[in-house]
């Protein structure tokens, strides 16, 4: 079973309050009250459970992750104190769920660029691999450069598109824009611009900046410490990553796509609006018997209406009194 809020928990929380606040005279008037908040409260949940009968939806549309894997990318300055990482594997997941139908690729960078997922509507898969980024470790980690990752993109990009070139290409890119490779300069992204029909640059982090919780090696979970540094005094300090915003706006002007700075997850709400505004999406017809998620909502809405129906009875006849 999953959710798939139809607008953010919080505010519907807030209106639901305040409907109770409200309060109707009588016991069973306001146990009614209840229940209604209660059942579009649900509704609003959008519950989906696993199905082996589920109608499938087709969309030409292929879209690009390109995710920042870098030391830097484990600072805990995201809406509040949650490392970038986690917020950018919070956001794929939310972009999977909202453009369900389009087929998925994965790129990471971090020493090196790796194509981790090849094109595929399996977003299980997907989600799995963008899961197991953990960032780089300290005696691996060689420094952050943003140009790693442009070749294996526009080779990704181009290949795709010779293969078939009806399909949409929708970026992702994932990053904090620091560079801290010596003398690294950003290079250009505009080719890439070509096979592109939309996307987004999310730009994660603060000004502020936040530490970096690290591991020494991959997989050692049991001693991880704050990366530190030398500072003016040649005192040990903790390192502090900031984000670039230059960088990643270069980016965004290079691919003509939109740069956001996402400083909360309801931020991804409207970059994927942006983006469907952008994209020509084709749905071929369905096909039932695949597995997936079902939606349950409609369950809730029976005794909704009947709940509000007798309502209006209710009070049509307290009117005549």
């Amino acid at each position: 079973m999953k959710i798939n809020p139809i607008i953010p928990i919080w505010i519907m929380a807030i209106l639901c309050i305040g409907m109770l606040v409200m309060k109707r005279r009588g016991v069973w008037n306001f146990i009614r009250q209840i229940l209604i908040v209660c059942l579009l409260f649900t509704m609003n949940l959008r519950i989906m459970v696993f199905s082996h009968d589920v109608q499938k939806k087709d969309l030409n549309v292929d879209v690009l992750f390109v995710i920042d894997d870098t030391m830097s990318m484990l600072a805990e300055d995201f809406d509040g104190n949650t490392r970038r990482l986690d917020a950018v594997k919070d956001s794929c997941q939310y972009i999977v769920d909202k453009m369900e139908g389009c087929r998925f690729s994965v790129i990471s960078f971090g020493n090196v660029a790796t194509r981790l997922v090849p094109y595929t509507d399996d977003t299980s898969i997907v989600m799995t691999a963008v899961n197991n980024l953990e960032g780089t470790t300290k005696y691996v980690a060689q420094g952050t450069s943003l140009n790693l990752p442009y070749q294996p993109m526009l080779e990704t990009l181009e290949k795709n598109y010779d293969e078939d070139g009806d399909r949409m290409q929708v970026v992702f890119f994932f990053s904090d824009g620091e560079i801290t490779s010596k003398k690294e300069k950003l290079g250009s992204y505009e080719e890439a611009m070509w096979y592109i029909g939309s996307g987004a640059v999310l730009g994660y982090g603060t000004e502020k900046g936040g530490k970096m919780l690290v591991q020494s090696f991959a997989g050692d979970l049991s001693s991880p410490f704050y990366m530190q540094t030398r500072d003016k005094s040649g005192r040990m300090v903790d390192a502090i990553s900031k984000i670039d915003e230059d960088n990643l706006q270069s980016i965004a002007d290079d691919l003509r796509v939109g740069y956001y700075h996402i400083e909360d997850p309801t931020d991804l709400r409207e970059v994927v609006d942006d983006v469907y505004e952008d994209v020509d999406v084709y749905a071929t017809e369905g096909s039932t018997g695949t597995e997936g998620y079902a939606d349950i909502y409609y369950w809730f809405a029976i005794p909704l209406v009947a709940l509000l129906l007798y309502d209006l009875i209710y009070y049509k006849r307290k009117v005549r009194e």
